[in-house]
């Protein structure tokens, strides 16, 4: 290991999710659940639950500062989308929610439930066939998996769950056939519609980046999410999965360090991606993940990329590890997550690599 990858272990390990704050979320998310299996008003609604969002692909970092644990939680149910309007769908749930729960709100795609120290968004979802609600059930989706779990990476910084039946949900031939081809159906709430969602492939497809990736992926979306969140505070698109999609979509396969990840991607936003792309989903290519990404926010977002990527390239190929750190620590904003140089010798490990272009940004 170089030298300057021990500074991004220290830096990883800082902007994780606290040991406190995880456990909090766990409680919470592992109460409602179990609440929507065994109580009256669900259990006979209820298929399965599971994770979603940036807790459940190990791609969360610690929230900012007043700023609570958030987690979403997949309720996939065998509502008749074809004979229940979305409002309906909602309407059913809501009983359930009041019984346990003193703050919640009813938003677009989802109930938000506000605790002391947790956020949860439960999101209500029918399984569009009777096919794939029995995959679901065969499964057994409920463990608290995350990523790292799945791609099989043990590293020290990343947290840490039980092997499930997940895996072999992912593996098998049956799976692959049906679930991939049939996204889940998520009510709106306010447009009184159902519309197609595939939580599920986003899991799949980070494990498997993640894996292609070395290991590496899941950190350089941390590290671009704080990156981001420090760069432009005050920018308020994109938000996280937005951006986490599109790390996703411009990180090279095959690279060995989180620096690399980070100058690979930014690099490949800088060269190939000056004007708003659409973003097709992970499993449901028709819904743009830029949607709510306006063009002027874009701009700001792209030029900040342009900036970071040149900053980022000359961390990286810098062979002096007191340099390459200070001017990594630059590209972070002096936060005090990533260290300072420490003065120790290490086997820093000089690029042999050639520079690759940067622009400067769209506008000079």
């Amino acid at each position: 290991m170089s030298a300057i990858q021990t500074y991004f272990l220290d830096f990883l390990k800082e902007i994780r999710l606290p040991d406190a704050s995880r456990q909090e979320l766990i409680t919470a998310h592992t109460d409602l659940r179990e609440q929507l299996k065994s109580d009256d008003l669900t259990k006979d609604l209820l298929v399965e639950s599971f994770l979603q969002g940036s807790y459940a692909r190990s791609t969360c970092i610690k929230p900012a500062p007043n700023k609570k644990v958030d987690v979403d939680v997949i309720a996939v149910t065998n509502i008749d989308h074809d004979a229940v309007s979305a409002q309906e769908a909602f309407a059913m749930i809501m009983p359930f929610v009041k019984k346990y729960y003193e703050k919640f709100e009813q938003q677009k795609r989802s109930i938000g439930i506000s605790l002391p120290k947790v956020d949860m968004d439960l999101v209500i979802t029918a399984a569009p066939s009777e096919e794939v609600k029995r995959a679901i059930e065969s499964a057994g989706l409920s463990s608290a998996f995350t990523v790292d779990d799945l791609s099989g990476y043990q590293q020290p910084l990343l947290e840490s769950y039980r092997l499930d039946s997940l895996e072999r949900f992912f593996e098998s031939d049956a799976a692959d056939q049906q679930w991939r081809t049939e996204p889940l159906l998520i009510p709106d709430n306010i447009e009184n519609q159902w519309y197609r969602t595939h939580p599920l492939e986003q899991i799949r497809w980070t494990k498997e980046k993640n894996q292609r990736c070395n290991g590496h992926y899941v950190n350089v979306v941390k590290a671009t999410k704080w990156w981001r969140r420090l760069e432009l505070s005050n920018l308020k698109y994109p938000k996280s999965y937005p951006l986490e999609h599109f790390v996703g979509d411009c990180c090279p396969d095959g690279i060995t360090s989180v620096a690399e990840g980070i100058v690979g991607t930014l690099e490949c936003i800088a060269q190939k991606y000056p004007q708003k792309p659409f973003l097709a989903d992970r499993g449901v290519p028709e819904h743009d993940v830029f949607e709510l990404l306006s063009d002027e926010d874009y701009n700001t977002f792209y030029e900040a990329a342009c900036r970071g990527a040149k900053l980022a390239r000359i961390a990286y190929n810098s062979s002096d590890i007191e340099e390459s750190v200070k001017l990594w620590r630059s590209f972070f904003k002096d936060c005090d997550e990533f260290p300072s140089y420490h003065g120790k010798p290490g086997g820093f490990t000089p690029r042999t690599q050639e520079s690759t272009y940067v622009p400067v940004g769209r506008f000079g």
